[in-house]
């Protein structure tokens, strides 16, 4: 059976086959689980993480391009002017990117996100706060932007024990990104 960190989450199983054809952000990436199925399902990936080594596990692998970026500390959003057809983001929390997820969705694109929230620190790591979801967080922040399409909080046992969030959420039609919005 392979191992958890290799599977990808049922949860970006299920729903991305809805992100259209094209290119899509696998943000967090590690060793590139979810690249490595979105490739599979015939799109171009950008994968990025802050680890070097983990993104070595993707080299040579056709259709997904690794690109190495500490947003946490320092380094600036790659893809300000970008625009994908879907973004993948679990296991992973830094809330200045949240709006900026948002804004990167070509319309029609699909974001779906899965993260911990609070309640985890009962189940172990990660327990910082700064680090765990609030109650309806993701719903909150991603509602006014875009199309849910599903949602989910609450307490998990597979792949292990846990608390929470999970969001689908599309762009809209005729929706315009907030940084568009600012440039003119």
């Amino acid at each position: 059976m392979p191992h958890e960190i290799d599977t990808p989450s049922p949860w970006v199983v299920r729903w991305a086959p809805l992100m259209p054809k094209g290119t899509v952000l696998d943000l967090a990436c590690g060793r590139g689980r979810h690249a490595r199925h979105l490739a599979g399902l015939g799109h171009e990936v950008v994968a990025v993480d802050r680890d070097a080594e983990a993104l070595a596990a993707l080299k040579g692998l056709p259709h997904i391009r690794a690109v190495r970026a500490d947003l946490e500390n320092g380094d600036p959003w790659p893809f300000a002017k970008r625009r994908f057809a879907g973004i993948v983001c679990t296991n992973y929390l830094h809330r200045p990117l949240l709006p900026a997820l948002a804004d990167a969705l070509q319309t029609g694109g699909v974001l779906i996100y899965e993260t911990f929230m609070q309640g985890n620190e009962r189940h172990g790591k990660p327990s910082n706060p700064a680090f765990l979801l609030g109650r309806g967080e993701l719903y909150d922040v991603f509602s006014a932007r875009l199309e849910v399409l599903a949602f989910e909080q609450g307490e998990q046992h597979t792949p292990k024990p846990g608390t929470a969030q999970r969001i689908c959420a599309q762009r809209r039609l005729g929706s315009v990104p907030e940084s568009a919005k600012m440039e003119s």
